[in-house]
C-alpha cells in the first residue's frame, strides 16, 4: 500500500517531537530495518542534540531534504572543528548529501522543522554510527553547552558565508 505524506501527518509529527523528551522524533517511511533503502521523516526542534557522527563500517552516504522550518548541516574535520556548513529550508538551498564516512550532525534552526532523510540499509543499531569522541554523548551534562558552541558557530558561517 501506498503511504502519503501530508499536511496532518506533518502536523502530528512536529506535535510529538516536541512533546518528546529528546525534541526529536522520526516517522519511517520504509518497511523494516533490513530494507536496503531507509527512508524517514525526522522532526527536530531547536533544543535537540544530535551528537555528530559517521556512517563508516560499513561506509554509507545520507541525504538531508528540508521539508519544513530550517536547518544547518555541519561536516566537521577529524579534530572536530566545523569545516562546512550548509543552511537547508525548503525555500533556498533545499538538500545536502553527506559522504560517507564525513563527521556531520544537523542542528534545527527553527521550532517545527522537518528533514526527509535516505541512506543505503540494512539499519543495524550497534553499528550504525561511529560517535565522535571529540563531542560529547547525548543526555550527558556537556551536550547542551556543546550544542550552544554549535549554534555559535553555525552563526559565524551564516555571517560569512563560504566561498562556492
Amino acid at each position: 500500500m501506498m503511504k502519503v505524506v501530508d499536511s496532518r501527518v506533518l502536523d502530528e509529527l512536529s506535535h510529538a517531537a516536541r512533546t518528546n523528551p529528546r525534541q526529536r522524533l522520526n516517522l519511517n517511511l520504509h518497511e523494516a530495518y533490513d530494507d536496503p533503502c531507509q527512508r524517514l521523516l525526522n522532526a527536530v526542534e531547536p533544543s535537540s542534540y544530535i551528537r555528530p557522527h559517521r556512517h563508516l563500517t560499513p561506509p554509507k552516504s545520507e541525504t538531508f531534504l528540508a521539508v519544513r522550518g530550517r536547518f544547518a548541516v555541519l561536516l566537521f574535520d577529524d579534530d572536530g572543528s566545523v569545516g562546512q556548513v550548509a543552511f537547508l529550508s525548503p525555500c533556498g538551498e533545499m538538500a545536502a548529501d553527506i559522504p560517507a564516512g564525513a563527521w556531520h550532525a544537523i542542528v534545527s534552526l527553527e521550532s517545527g522543522s522537518i528533514f526527509f532523510e535516505t541512506k543505503p540499509g540494512p539499519y543495524e543499531p550497534l553499528s550504525d554510527k561511529d560517535w565522535a569522541p571529540w563531542a560529547p554523548a547525548e543526555g550527558s551534562g556537556e551536550a547542551g553547552e556543546y550544542l550552544e558552541k554549535l549554534k555559535k558557530a553555525i552563526l559565524n558561517f551564516e555571517l560569512k558565508p563560504l566561498n562556492r
